[in-house]
């Protein structure tokens, strides 16, 4: 029986793996590179990266690509500069937490792969935060206070919004791990977004909105940003799952897209207008941040 060209695939990528022609850390092939080289689909090249990702042997770095896993059961190295386990302070312990959320993700974040990065005991962190839960909150407290609101602080209420918003998307594409992580019923006690909320009510005081009102245009600046920016984690998820980028992955939706242009017609002319369309996350925030501003300026001016 003839072997599937998705397993003749990532058996000759574990052999490169195996004789050192591709070591921990380096960039393996793209999907659209190995549809080339083999001459397969590339539903048939994503497959193969999927099987590779799902044994460990690639993993995919945001910004950097689908990259050769550190051997399983290797123990972390400590990074270049880390001090001794007896000068561990909560500073150091969130920014190695904050280091592998961003490279792997927050459901990769373990008190264990924290300590490994500092070279350090898993129990000596207890000595610093109380859990994964707290170090979290931690964490989103210390990456928000990464990108400080402006010190004038502009004099409009719709100026001040839209610095506020402007600020918290900044932090959200350095730290996407975030989006996940700041629920809108369970607010995370951050001193530093305690300061966006400061920042707009004390703009919004002179609009004459009641307190609930005031409270809700808050919680919608909040929730549109964080909305939007959930989908920078989401795809970088769907990336590691599958290999695939969101280009590769439209590419492969050709079939579809005919069925919607027989289906739906309003749909296929603004596709046959459009042609080639970018779906930007910056340029959708941008947007939708200007028609959010242009809404509540409905409901405000009139005050």
């Amino acid at each position: 029986m003839e072997t599937p060209p998705h397993a003749r695939i990532t058996a000759d990528i574990k052999q490169r793996v195996a004789d050192g022609r591709l070591r921990p850390g380096e960039r393996v092939p793209s999907t659209r590179q190995l549809a080339r080289d083999w001459n397969v689909a590339l539903a048939t090249a994503a497959k193969a990266l999927t099987l590779l990702a799902r044994e460990g042997v690639v993993v995919a770095e945001p910004r950097v690509g689908t990259v050769v896993a550190e051997r399983p059961g290797t123990p972390a190295k400590p990074r270049p500069g880390t001090t001794a386990e007896h000068e561990l302070t909560r500073r150091r312990v969130i920014g190695a937490a904050i280091e592998i959320a961003d490279a792997e993700g927050l459901s990769e974040l373990t008190m264990r792969a924290v300590a490994g990065r500092l070279g350090a005991a898993t129990m000596s962190l207890y000595r610093h935060v109380g859990g994964k839960d707290d170090l979290v909150m931690l964490m989103v407290d210390a990456a928000f206070a990464e990108f400080p609101l402006p010190a004038e602080r502009p004099e409009g209420w719709r100026e001040r919004l839209e610095s506020s918003a402007r600020v918290q998307w900044a932090a959200y594409r350095a730290h996407p791990w975030m989006a996940g992580a700041t629920p809108l019923t369970r607010p995370v006690p951050s001193a530093a977004l305690l300061q966006h909320s400061e920042f707009v009510l004390e703009a919004l005081q002179a609009t004459g909105l009641d307190a609930g009102t005031r409270m809700y245009v808050v919680i919608l600046i909040y929730s549109f940003v964080q909305g939007v920016a959930a989908h920078i984690e989401l795809e970088q998820q769907a990336r590691a799952a599958t290999g695939v980028t969101d280009e590769e992955w439209m590419t492969g939706q050709e079939e579809f897209l005919r069925g919607v242009k027989a289906t739906s017609p309003a749909f296929a002319g603004v596709l046959d207008e459009l042609g080639e369309f970018d779906m930007d996350l910056d340029r959708l925030f941008t947007f939708g941040l200007e028609s959010l501003l242009d809404g509540l300026t409905k409901l405000i001016e009139p005050h």
